[in-house]
């Protein structure tokens, strides 16, 4: 398929933006809730292409470079603006280093007043800048189930028919008089929506009498089924003895409580599938020039608004998970590997040196640049067909 280069650029920064945006204002709001003054909120690096103050006094801004976004908070080292990408990065120096030393290192800062210490994120606890950091990954998650479950109700989502193609002879399932072509509604009082679901049931009942219903030629027949016990491995598992297939059924609209559950789930299966992809890439298991990076991930929002709105608004939400998920690693530079350093900080009373922070967050910046350079190079390796 070919891409309309600037369609795909275009389709991927706005998606970039809505997700960032979710992401840095979880951070936002968190602090104004918790007093801290924020100075900036940034769409985007680099020069300033147009911004204004809102009655707090916080800039907002959209910046040159659109790969990103942060938000400064006063009382932070100037990290945003030089090589921390997320200015919701934590301080690197201890509330009294900040003030001996200043934001900036060179000279020395004025000391605080009463109502500065007041709205400066260095002299909140431990617990509040915590809540700040994770605000950001968590309201993404939100956004994403907010998002599947507003599709779920206002589309819908597909049904999901378990269809019998085959049954075999002198199987569980032929003594049960279960015919080609019946769709499997209910197994052990369960609802099959899955063909997952009766093989879950199934392997665990060798032996066991259930209640079973299909829809034959428009009518509900309830049929018993007595599972054959087979070996594996060792063990005695239940087999019935079908071949079966999941067909797409019409879409149905959710009610408010299903879909919310509905958005819940979707976002949960997404996190567990990419936490098993990143874990079998650690074991080995998994093949490192199967990721993509900007490039892939360009030409993803582009073949989504291809298929239209629906789609786009699917892969937004997919995005926004795992940008949050992505923030939750215990790398330095990452919202995790600012929890990590906090965590550190409650266990030990204070926080780490500066100079150990120091050079976490310059080995945390090494890893995420390593890991940029790589993805992107599977980009183009695979957009040059290499």
């Amino acid at each position: 398929m070919e891409f309309d280069t600037l369609s795909t650029v275009l389709w991927f920064l706005v998606v970039l933006s809505v997700i960032v945006f979710v992401h840095e204002w979880g951070h936002y709001y968190i602090a104004r809730r918790n007093n801290v003054r924020v100075e900036v909120f940034s769409i985007g690096f680099g020069p300033e292409l147009f911004g204004w103050f809102d009655k707090s006094g916080t800039r907002w801004r959209v910046s040159a470079i659109p790969l990103g976004g942060y938000v400064k908070m006063f009382g932070m080292a100037d990290e945003a603006e030089t090589d921390v990408k997320d200015a919701d990065a934590l301080r690197k120096k201890s509330a009294t280093e900040f003030l001996e030393n200043g934001a900036g290192g060179d000279e020395p800062a004025h000391e605080l007043t009463d109502e500065e210490k007041a709205v400066s994120y260095a002299y909140k606890t431990v617990g509040q800048r915590a809540a700040i950091v994770v605000a950001g990954p968590a309201i993404n998650f939100i956004f994403a189930i907010v998002v599947l479950a507003g599709i779920a109700m206002t589309v819908g989502v597909p049904s999901v028919k378990v269809s019998v193609g085959e049954v075999m002879e002198g199987s569980a399932a032929a003594a049960a008089g279960m015919a080609n072509d019946d769709v499997i509604v209910r197994l052990n009082e369960a609802k099959v929506d899955d063909p997952r679901v009766v093989q879950e049931i199934i392997s665990v009942s060798p032996g066991m009498t259930l209640p079973l219903i299909v829809m034959r030629d428009g009518n509900e027949v309830e049929l018993s089924v007595t599972p054959q016990t087979a070996d594996q491995d060792g063990k005695e598992v239940g087999r019935l003895g079908i071949r079966m297939q999941g067909v797409m059924g019409d879409h149905q609209r959710l009610n408010p409580i299903s879909a919310a559950w509905f958005g819940v789930e979707k976002t949960y299966t997404i996190m567990a599938q990419a936490l098993n992809n990143i874990g079998k890439l650690l074991i080995g298991q998994g093949n490192f020039k199967d990721l993509g990076g900007p490039i892939a991930i360009a030409q993803m929002s582009g073949q989504a608004a291809d298929q239209g709105y629906l789609q786009l608004i699917f892969f937004t939400a997919v995005l926004s998970i795992n940008l949050g998920l992505i923030n939750l690693f215990p790398i330095p530079i990452l919202d995790g590997g600012h929890l990590l350093f906090m965590g550190i900080e409650a266990v030990r009373g204070k926080p780490l040196g500066e100079r150990a922070q120091e050079y976490g967050f310059r080995i945390g910046l090494a890893l995420v640049l390593l890991l940029m350079v790589s993805v992107t190079w599977n980009d183009i390796v695979r957009a040059l067909g290499l």
